[in-house]
């Protein structure tokens, strides 16, 4: 299913979950060190990037792509990506545009942060340290559909823009 919007079209899955990818961008392979950027709705609030598949996307890609963009929702499920950075732009779409800013946070105090307003994307980190990690290969896919799943992968380098591996 698909719903129209100005400038965007939202993609829901069968049973009306928004359909949604986000990327845990690590600086390194520790993994000790997780990139998060300012939200677009509230600037002085820290995000994971994330948002909406397009009509036809594969997770993977739109993951990729959401990086640079940012897009919210309540009622959805994502699939979260794994990545090492390698090369940080100065200067991405996001924040020519709309002054979007990105800092990097250890990974206890990114956990704070999210914690207190987008505690869902706190969860993407608490999963991972449970031992989905892209250095050990497990991912967190629940053997029964759940209707707020959370889908972490490994890292995965098809298609990514020439910044991160």
């Amino acid at each position: 299913m698909m719903k129209f919007k100005p400038n965007q079209t939202r993609t829901y899955d069968r049973e009306g979950f928004k359909k949604r990818a986000a990327c845990l961008c690590f600086r390194n392979e520790l993994e000790d060190e997780v990139l998060l950027v300012s939200s677009s709705r509230y600037p002085d609030q820290w995000i994971v990037p994330g948002g909406g598949l397009e009509p036809e996307e594969e997770p993977g890609g739109a993951a990729m792509r959401e990086v640079y963009e940012e897009n919210q929702d309540r009622k959805h499920r994502t699939y979260v990506y794994v990545l090492t950075v390698t090369e940080i732009l100065d200067d991405w779409e996001d924040s020519v545009t709309i002054g979007r800013k990105r800092e990097w946070f250890k990974v206890e105090d990114a956990l704070k942060v999210l914690q207190c307003h987008k505690p869902i994307h706190a969860e993407y980190l608490e999963k991972l340290k449970l031992g989905c990690s892209p250095t050990n290969g497990n991912s967190v896919v629940p053997s029964i559909p759940d209707n707020n799943a959370l889908y972490v992968t490994s890292a995965q380098t098809s298609g990514l823009p020439s910044t991160v591996r």
